[in-house]
């Protein structure tokens, strides 16, 4: 499984409606990838978890994930990939 997120968005918590949005460290970690290297697991994902402008666009420049299938929640955008 990979779970990627914008740095900025660790310890934050997003609300909209019914749903709630919480990036935490114990989750997605504290080591920083580049571009690159977020590009090469997501390709070898069988499970990922993205969350942030960053990550998400990522994700979607990557065809592991269609844009129209992203969510947001408090104006953070947020998806998920299963590769069966």
């Amino acid at each position: 499984m990979v779970a990627v997120c914008d740095c900025e968005l660790l310890g934050r918590t997003f609300d909209e409606g019914d749903l709630c949005l919480s990036v935490e460290s114990a989750f997605f970690g504290d080591e920083e990838a580049t571009p690159g290297e977020v590009a090469e697991a997501l390709a070898g994902a069988t499970i990922a978890n993205m969350v942030g402008e960053k990550a998400v666009a990522c994700a979607i420049e990557t065809r592991c994930i269609e844009g129209k299938n992203v969510l947001r929640i408090g104006g953070v955008p947020t998806a998920q990939m299963v590769r069966m």
